[in-house]
């Protein structure tokens, strides 16, 4: 229902004052009918956009479906894509580009096309480079155990009673005397999600790339080298 209010208005010359106003209500349902000039107005932008949006630009050779494993096929993509193009402009430790929270949309099997990757990451994210003391990262870290796995690349680690135990960074044991840099989004640097460990960076800049652009040219990439997208469990995240 869009309501409308009505002012009438009396003026001499330039100088008006208000003598009257209403208040309207308009019912939009299904009785109200369409106007063909605003459809033809909007028509050629709708199909140019759903042309754009439904280009094949890769293929999946797996299901990924969204879910609250410590590790999925989703999140591995995820993180691995986002980490991959990343590496491409600034050099960093581990990744961390989303939560499971964050993984709202599937991957199917086979095609896959721009509008999926919306569906994925609709937000315009942008990815960060954040320098952290050992002691923030071990924060992180724990964030990561007591809800049971986020999605991550560049880090290996078990889980044990809600802790995490065996920790190892770029194949390195975890060293909280050290300073590590991270990539991350924006919106979990700034505590999106409730995620620990980013309040105290040291640093934090933006490398100019937004994540849903890492995901596309990602996807992109592999195919122009002939590859489709194969997502792995590897055991970055287990649980004792």
């Amino acid at each position: 229902m869009l309501s409308v209010s009505i002012a009438t208005l009396m003026g001499c010359q330039s100088h008006y004052a208000l003598v009257k106003s209403g208040r309207g209500e308009y019912h939009i349902d299904s009785t109200v009918k369409v106007d063909s000039g605003v459809i033809k107005a909007y028509l050629p932008y709708k199909q140019k956009m759903q042309a754009t949006m439904s280009a094949v630009i890769g293929k999946s050779t797996v299901n990924m479906e969204p879910n609250t494993d410590r590790e999925s096929l989703l999140g591995n993509f995820y993180a691995d894509a986002a980490a991959s193009e990343a590496k491409k402009l600034v050099a960093f430790d581990f990744a961390m580009p989303t939560t499971k929270g964050g993984l709202r949309y599937a991957i199917p099997q086979g095609n896959i096309t721009l509008s999926t990757i919306f569906e994925l990451m609709p937000f315009e994210n942008e990815l960060l480079l954040i320098k952290l003391k050992g002691t923030d990262v071990e924060e992180l870290l724990n964030f990561i155990a007591a809800s049971d796995g986020q999605p991550v690349n560049g880090i290996r680690l078990k889980i044990k009673d809600k802790k995490p135990v065996e920790v190892s960074i770029n194949g390195q044991p975890f060293d909280r005397n050290k300073t590590y840099l991270v990539l991350t989004s924006d919106y979990l640097a700034n505590g999106g999600d409730n995620t620990k460990g980013f309040a105290n960076s040291i640093e934090r800049r933006p490398i100019g790339l937004r994540v849903r652009d890492a995901l596309i040219n990602y996807v992109k990439q592999q195919t122009a080298a002939g590859k489709q997208i194969n997502a792995q469990l590897d055991g970055r995240i287990t649980k004792d």
